[in-house]
């Protein structure tokens, strides 16, 4: 549970957290959340959304939606990851849920350590700042349980790879069905097997 006191505000009444989900993924996406929430949230919902189980990141993603100042969700494909990079993927797919936001937040807090300027708006970077203040930990709950939710529709269209139970990720089963099977159309090419199978 995270404790208000210690995640309610940074510098801003209208902060924005970001995060992403799917970085590490062979496939799909990568999801990018935005969020500004308000003063009297239900806090003791949040936390990293890895830390919460699938019913309390629902009920967490619920509240946010309900009750959130301003949210949204985007994403950038795995196209776009393979030809600009997942780094450079995830800081779009972040300027793209920010510019959905109305208000537009006066202060943009990310969780890491790399961001690109975005409207000239002040940002702060902050490392594990999903477990240390309520917008980031909100963003990674949303971007997470949406990406989640796409992943599993992919898996109704190619269950071969799993991806209902791993969601994505480079797991060994997830692998060895890449050998046998080959890509799918949505797995991304940057993501060489090679470097994978040293997991192993």
């Amino acid at each position: 549970m995270i404790k208000q006191r210690l995640l309610l505000r940074y510098k801003s009444k209208l902060e924005a957290g970001c995060d992403e989900a799917g970085r590490g993924s062979l496939m799909g996406p990568v999801f990018a959340a935005a969020v500004i929430l308000p003063d009297d949230f239900p806090f003791s919902v949040l936390n990293d959304s890895k830390k919460l189980t699938p019913q309390k990141r629902n009920i967490a993603r619920h509240l946010i939606e309900k009750y959130a100042v301003a949210w949204a969700v985007e994403k950038a494909d795995h196209r776009e990851i393979d030809e600009i990079n997942i780094l450079n993927a995830s800081i779009l797919a972040m300027h793209r849920a920010l510019i959905h936001l109305a208000p537009q937040p006066d202060m943009i807090l990310v969780d890491g350590n790399r961001f690109k300027n975005f409207k000239n708006i002040p940002h702060e970077c902050i490392v594990k700042g999903d477990r240390k203040m309520a917008a980031i930990a909100a963003a990674s709950i949303l971007a997470k349980t949406h990406r989640d939710e796409f992943v599993i529709q992919l898996h109704e269209l190619y269950p071969q790879y799993g991806w209902a139970s791993n969601k994505g990720y480079s797991t060994r089963s997830h692998v060895e069905a890449i050998l046998r099977y080959g890509y799918s159309p949505f797995h991304r090419k940057s993501f060489h097997l090679n470097m994978q199978l040293k997991l192993f």
